[in-house]
């Protein structure tokens, strides 16, 4: 027999047991809830930024391990009950990669758009992806596609006829 868990209460499993993943690598983190809402969540860990660079890893590879194993983590603590889709943060890298990645793609729309020419980008996980496609979305003449399978998909900015 399993119990509902609300969002709040999911959150919170998720952040103790990210507080705990650091701990158990030396590491002192805090867990902030930065946002929540009907069906999703996001946790992001706060501490030493030195320190936290270990959880983050090379472009985030650590992190989106860490992302996954906190959704399997709540996938078999709550079996047959409704969760939440879950973001995990550390230190606010991605929600600094996000704008970065986001400003960098209005440049490269605006070339398009100007030149005409389309332009691919590096591979990128699918949460980078959905910036790609969110932000130029928001930009006449330009369109995205992916291309390529994972691990080496990546988004082309091609021109449009909006």
């Amino acid at each position: 027999m399993t119990t509902e868990m609300n969002v709040e209460e999911q959150q919170q499993l998720v952040g103790e047991f990210l507080q705990g993943l650091a701990q158990s690598f030396g590491i002192k983190a805090n867990a902030e809830n930065v946002s929540s809402d009907e069906d999703s969540f996001e946790v992001n860990l706060t501490g030493d930024d030195k320190e936290l660079g270990l959880l983050i890893g090379p472009k985030g590879n650590h992190l989106v391990a860490i992302h996954e194993v906190s959704k399997t983590m709540l996938q078999r603590r709550l079996p047959g009950v409704n969760r939440a889709r879950i973001r995990v943060d550390v230190g606010g890298y991605r929600s600094r990669r996000r704008e970065a990645l986001s400003a960098y793609v209005q440049e490269l729309a605006k070339s398009v758009a100007d030149e005409g020419v389309e332009k691919g980008l590096e591979p990128m996980n699918a949460a980078d992806r959905k910036v790609v496609h969110d932000t130029v979305n928001e930009i006449a003449g330009v369109g995205t596609i992916s291309v390529g399978d994972e691990p080496r998909r990546r988004v082309v900015l091609v021109v449009s006829s909006d």
